[in-house]
C-alpha cells in the first residue's frame, strides 16, 4: 500500500507544471496568440447563469433589432449628433466627475438621496451609485459577450429594491475586414434581467469591490488583500500577485501596453483593469502604472465569468529560448488587429528588444 501511495505521489509531482513549463515555450512550440471564444447557446447561458440573477422572459418587450436601430441615430446630421453628445455629457457630468473616463454612462435615475446610473467598461456592466458625496461601483457579473442591455429602457432600472434591466441574449459576431470590431446577433429577445440590490452591493471584506466582482475575476471576496502584500485590493495595481523584480519580469513589463495620454490618474482608476490570460509566474510579478488582472490559461481553472466573457484585449506569449545563445530569447505580443514578434537579448543587466516580424490585420 505504501508503494502505491509513493508511486501516486511521484506521478502527481511529475505531472505538475513548473515555472519552466508555465513561462517558457519548447524549442518547437509555436508562440500562441489571441483566440476568439466560442459563443454560448441560450440553454448554456440559462443553465449556467449566476444564482443571484433572475431572467424573466417577457411577453411584451422592446426587441433587440428595434433598440439597436433606434439607438444609433445614423441618419442625423453631424450638428445634431454633436448637440446630442453635449447634452449627454451635461446630463452625466456628475458621474464623470467621480469616475472620470472609466465607464460609458446611461440610464440615470434618482432614488431618494442616491443617484444611480448604468456603467459599461471593458470588463462588463456595473451599477454606479452616488450618495452623500461618495461614489461606488457594483459589478453585475453579466457578460457583455452574451447579455445585451437595451439602450432605451422602458421603465426605471431601480424598482423596489431590485435592479431591473430589459434586454436580449446575444452572441458576438466578428465583422470580416474590421479587426477589433464586434457586432451582435440576437439569440433570444425579450428578457428582464433582475438582481436584488442586497446581493449586488454585498462586499464581505469591505475593500471597495463587491463580492460579484471578486468572484468573477478570481480575487478573494473574504480578504481585502488577496495576494497578502499589505496593500488592499482596492489600492493594489496588481491585486492577485505580489510584485517582484527579476529579469524576466522586467521583460514582460517592457512589452505591456502603454497608456500615455489617458485623462486622469491611472492609479486612481479603481475600476479600470487590463486583463491578461497567462500562467507565467514572472508575468504575474510585474509592477505597473495601471491595474492588471490575470486569468488562467486552462478553462477548468477559470471562473465562470471569464470563461464565457472575452475580457482580454492584448496577449503576451511565453518566452522561447535560443538554443545557441543563453542570453537570447524570443517573445510575441498581439491584439485584435496586430501581432508583433521580438528578439530579446539580455546585456549588461538590461534587455535589448528588436522587432523581427509581425502583421497588422
Amino acid at each position: 500500500m505504501k508503494l502505491i501511495y509513493f508511486l501516486a505521489f511521484i506521478f502527481l509531482f511529475s505531472c505538475s507544471e513548473t515555472v519552466e513549463d508555465r513561462c517558457f515555450a519548447g524549442l518547437k512550440e509555436k508562440l500562441t496568440f489571441y483566440q476568439e471564444k466560442k459563443p454560448f447557446t441560450v440553454d448554456q447561458i440559462l443553465e449556467n447563469k449566476p444564482d443571484y440573477l433572475e431572467i424573466i422572459h417577457l411577453k411584451k418587450y422592446r426587441s433587440f433589432k428595434q433598440d439597436s436601430i433606434e439607438s444609433i441615430h445614423r441618419y442625423e446630421s453631424d450638428e445634431v449628433q454633436e448637440e446630442r453628445w453635449k447634452a449627454h455629457q451635461k446630463e452625466y457630468k456628475v458621474f464623470k466627475d467621480y469616475f472620470s473616463d472609466q465607464f460609458s454612462f446611461s440610464q440615470k435615475q434618482q432614488v431618494g438621496n442616491k443617484l444611480y446610473a448604468l456603467g459599461t467598461n471593458n470588463l462588463g456592466f456595473w451599477l454606479l451609485a452616488i450618495e452623500n458625496n461618495k461614489a461606488s461601483a457594483y459589478f453585475l457579473g453579466l457578460s457583455f459577450s452574451h447579455y445585451y442591455i437595451n439602450t432605451i429602457q422602458q421603465k426605471p432600472i431601480i424598482n423596489g429594491g431590485f435592479l431591473e434591466l430589459e434586454g436580449s441574449l446575444v452572441k458576438i459576431v466578428k465583422v470580416p475586414g474590421l479587426p477589433g470590431y464586434d457586432d451582435y446577433s440576437v439569440i433570444r429577445d425579450g428578457n428582464l434581467f433582475r438582481i436584488n440590490l442586497k446581493d449586488l452591493i454585498q462586499d464581505t471584506d469591505h475593500d471597495g469591490y463587491n463580492d460579484i466582482f471578486e468572484k468573477s475575476f478570481g480575487l478573494n471576496p473574504e480578504s481585502n488583500d488577496t495576494d497578502g502584500d499589505g496593500i488592499s485590493d482596492f489600492d493594489d495595481l496588481n491585486p492577485m500577485f505580489i510584485s517582484s523584480k527579476n529579469k524576466f519580469t522586467e521583460l514582460y513589463e517592457l512589452l505591456m501596453p502603454q497608456y500615455g495620454d489617458t485623462e486622469g490618474n491611472l492609479n486612481k482608476m479603481h475600476y479600470t483593469f487590463t486583463v491578461f490570460e497567462n500562467d507565467c509566474d514572472y508575468f504575474h510579478q510585474v509592477s505597473t502604472d495601471y491595474r492588471v488582472l490575470f486569468i488562467p490559461e486552462n478553462d477548468n481553472k477559470k471562473t465562470y465569468y471569464v470563461k464565457m466573457t472575452d475580457v482580454t484585449s492584448d496577449t503576451i506569449s511565453k518566452i522561447k529560448k535560443d538554443k545557441n545563445n543563453p542570453d537570447q530569447y524570443y517573445i510575441s505580443k498581439s491584439g485584435s488587429s496586430y501581432e508583433r514578434d521580438y528578439s530579446a537579448e539580455y546585456k549588461n543587466g538590461k534587455w535589448e528588444l528588436e522587432m523581427i516580424g509581425g502583421i497588422d490585420i
